[in-house]
């Protein structure tokens, strides 16, 4: 991956003079910011912010019923991706991970939040016992799951591992194989700092455990009254999305709520980011129209909290006066499915055990199927008999054995964290009984992954690029124009990850 940037002229055809660099992207010629030792144009604060669940059609559907919102603003000053796309499985935490390590599962280990890995212990086993074990790093491995501050981790929830010899439970951070950003710019003496909906996204810390100078994660799943949670519908996630927006503007003042893990000693951080949960709530509760598909109000509402929490956050960058010095990109995690509710579909996940015929020691369902099965040797009848059962599991495709590896999600037979089977259900089915929701996250269609994401500062000048871009290419981004090494990403460097396109990356 080429970081360096050079001067070059386009033709007189071209809309604006620009700056072109080796990997094809575009700076504007106009460029009046700070520029590194490189010549690269550079800044000295990056925000990374998911809007949780929002489409890049979604941002059409907001630009037309709000021409004159918040993001209508940031994007005439900025770069849209039109062709962007979260990595899968489409799920929140390999999703969240990917835009800050460079990197897909298959690098970075990190498949699910409720996964299996044949080279873990069961939580209090001493790793004693039969190997193989479930990992579930959600609201479960808190103190108190049902406070919204939970007391964090209790480390007496986590899986177990052998570590020279010695038995030692497996906190989030540890098991993802390859460093992230907010590592590389702590390692630089910068300043870092996070947010995100339970205590297990602790796994930004990275391997080594260092990566953020702060913390600050209340528990979604808190109980709000009548268990319930923050999830039950829009107007309550907002309460709790507040709370992420209320930790940005302390940030920016170089303040931490209470509760926060670490303080920033007055320094305001130079890369922080977290996530907007009310969006993914309201396609999960009300969606969209049928026929139409415009926004459901509860959808629209979720919309309009977060273009004003954008405001927000561009506001008091004014008034402390470094939103010249700041990039913010906008990129979701993840998509929702179905847009269309007429696809939306359930099958029960005992129906699908059942008829895959052979034993298997775990399956994460969702909108995917993703199996493990107890002796890889059953691979061939396992596949026969969801074949023969595609019509009534609602099965799209079965990835595995050649095909898995060259579709690059890896060899069961060699890393304990990959599936043996890769199940991809129709657009809309989800397996489960749940009745609370009519959307979902994780499949591998455009609904899931198809997402909005963009750019923005205001010395930059309005440009899409509809190429297709992978979520893996923000976390390159974040580095370079911090002016560091994109490079120092171990996971970039095993894929290959390019910057996006208008910072460096392909055009």
């Amino acid at each position: 991956m080429k970081s360096a940037c050079f001067l070059a002229l386009v033709s007189a055809a071209s809309a604006a003079l620009v700056e072109r660099q080796p990997g094809g992207g575009w700076w504007d010629a106009n460029w009046t910011g700070p520029r590194g030792h490189d010549g690269c144009p550079q800044f000295q604060h990056v925000a990374v912010l998911s809007v949780d669940g929002l489409h890049a059609s979604d941002i059409d559907k907001w630009l037309s019923l709000k021409p004159s919102s918040n993001i209508s603003m940031m994007l005439d000053h900025g770069y849209r991706y039109t062709g962007a796309y979260t990595t899968f499985p489409s799920d929140s935490f390999p999703g969240s991970v990917a835009q800050f390590v460079g990197a897909n599962p298959r690098t970075t280990g990190i498949w699910y939040d409720d996964i299996w890995d044949r080279s873990f212990y069961p939580v209090s086993s001493g790793c004693k016992g039969p190997i193989g074990a479930e990992v579930e790093y959600d609201e479960t491995i808190d103190y108190n799951l049902n406070k919204l501050f939970s007391g964090g981790i209790n480390a007496s929830n986590l899986p177990e591992r052998l570590v020279n010899g010695q038995c030692q439970e497996v906190y989030p951070h540890q098991r993802i194989r390859v460093n992230t950003a907010w590592e590389v710019a702590v390692a630089a003496g910068k300043k870092t700092a996070y947010t995100d909906k339970h205590p297990s996204y602790d796994i930004m810390r990275g391997p080594s455990g260092t990566g953020l100078t702060t913390g600050y994660f209340p528990e979604i799943n808190a109980d709000i009254g009548d268990g319930k949670s923050y999830t039950v519908n829009v107007t309550e996630c907002m309460k709790y999305d507040s709370l992420h927006v209320a930790a940005f503007l302390d940030w920016l003042d170089g303040n931490v709520p209470d509760n926060s893990e670490g303080s920033l000693g007055g320094t305001v951080p130079a890369l922080f980011g977290g996530n907007f949960q009310s969006v993914s709530v309201g396609q999960k509760t009300a969606g969209y129209v049928k026929g139409s598909l415009a926004f459901t109000s509860p959808l629209q509402s979720a919309i309009e909290f977060v273009d004003a929490s954008l405001g927000a956050v561009v506001d008091k960058l004014k008034t402390k006066n470094i939103y010249d010095q700041t990039l913010i990109i906008v990129c979701s995690k993840h998509g929702q499915a179905p847009i269309d509710p007429t696809l939306f579909n359930e099958v029960a996940p005992d129906n699908f055990t059942k008829e895959i015929g052979v034993n298997t020691t775990f399956i994460t369902f969702d909108d995917v199927a993703l199996v493990f099965l107890e002796n890889h040797a059953d691979l061939a009848t396992a596949v026969a008999n969801l074949n023969a059962h595609k019509n009534d599991l609602h099965i799209d495709q079965i990835i595995y054995g050649q095909q898995q590896i060259d579709l690059g999600y890896g060899d069961p037979t060699k890393d304990p964290a990959v599936p043996d089977i890769i199940v991809l259900p129709t657009l809309g089915t989800i397996y489960t009984t749940s009745k609370s929701k009519i959307a979902e996250h994780g499949g591998g269609s455009d609904d899931y992954r198809h997402i909005a994401c963009f750019a923005h500062n205001p010395l930059l000048t309005k440009k899409t690029f509809d190429g297709r871009v992978n979520t893996t290419q923000v976390a390159p981004t974040i580095l370079q124009v911090l002016g560091l090494n994109a490079e120092a990403l171990q996971g970039v460097d095993a894929e290959g990850t390019q910057v996006l396109p208008g910072f460096g990356g392909s055009h």
